[in-house]
């Protein structure tokens, strides 16, 4: 394995390069672009690409279930880990939820070589580029910004209140998207998931799509 200094791990065998998927990808994106719709779609068409689930304290939305979509915790249990440095970024979401990436899945995952996936928002992507820069920066955009309003009034989940308070925070996030590595554009969801997968250099190593 090679670090950001060319150097090479001598308990590699002398010619064999790192597998370029196994590494961590970091999506992240506006509210309502649809990350989590992606992520879904990753996690039913590539099962080998290991999907990290976050901690949070907002309230499960319908057919969301503790331990896949989320871990749903009280603000005791956030507060906890937090002081004990359990997660790799954390981050208050539109001002009202808590949400954070614990360390100790990731770091189990890639030393063994996984294509792990985190889809997380734009403060939690700042934090994990200054914990682990080496990661790869994924930026899920909208086609446009009256698609994005569309989808998200048509999700239903969220009254007009925080209707607006996400799409202010969602303006903010749409200027970052510079900040990152690679941007795809969700115009399509198999389409989208096909190219975060073509960045990833998954495809390529499980022959998918060959």
């Amino acid at each position: 394995m090679r670090d950001d200094h060319g150097t090479r791990d001598a308990s590699r065998p002398s010619g064999q390069e790192p597998d370029p998927s196994a590494r961590l990808t970091v999506l992240a994106g506006p509210t309502a672009v649809g990350k989590g719709t992606v992520s879904a779609d990753v996690r039913a068409r590539y099962p080998e690409v290991w999907l990290s689930v976050s901690a949070t304290t907002r309230r499960p939305r319908p057919g969301e279930i503790d331990g896949v979509h989320y871990h749903f915790v009280d603000d005791v249990t956030f507060d906890r880990m937090v002081a004990e440095g359990e997660f790799l970024e954390w981050a208050v979401v539109h001002g009202r939820n808590r949400y954070g990436t614990p360390r100790a899945a990731v770091m189990e995952r890639l030393a063994t070589g996984t294509p792990a996936l985190l889809e997380i928002d734009l403060a939690g992507a700042r934090q994990v580029r200054e914990a682990m820069p080496e990661a790869r920066f994924v930026f899920l955009a909208p086609p446009s910004w009256d698609e994005l309003v569309r989808r998200l009034v048509g999700r239903g989940t969220e009254d007009e209140e925080e209707r607006e308070r996400r799409l202010a925070t969602a303006r903010v996030e749409l200027a970052a998207e510079a900040e990152f590595d690679h941007v795809i554009v969700n115009d399509e969801v198999h389409r989208a998931t096909d190219e975060l997968i073509d960045v990833m250099g998954v495809r390529t190593r499980s022959g998918v799509g060959c």
